[in-house]
């Protein structure tokens, strides 16, 4: 039987780099992420806006399992 993952439609997000000299729309995505200092973690609904500002700054973030 297949168990139910409670994270299932969730994407963890985590800001692994600094936002100085980063372009001014890039650091509103990583804003509207909810990430606010270095290593904060996000658990975000996984729909197709989050995953839209999560590609526009992929270099800042991963995304965790």
């Amino acid at each position: 039987m297949a168990k139910n993952n409670e994270n299932t439609g969730t994407v963890r997000v985590r800001l692994v780099k600094g936002l100085r000299g980063v372009q001014g729309r890039h650091r509103l995505s990583v804003k509207a992420l909810g990430l606010n200092k270095l290593n904060d973690v996000r658990e975000l609904k996984d729909s197709p806006q989050v995953r839209g500002l999560i590609n526009k700054v992929y270099y800042l973030v991963r995304v965790e399992e």
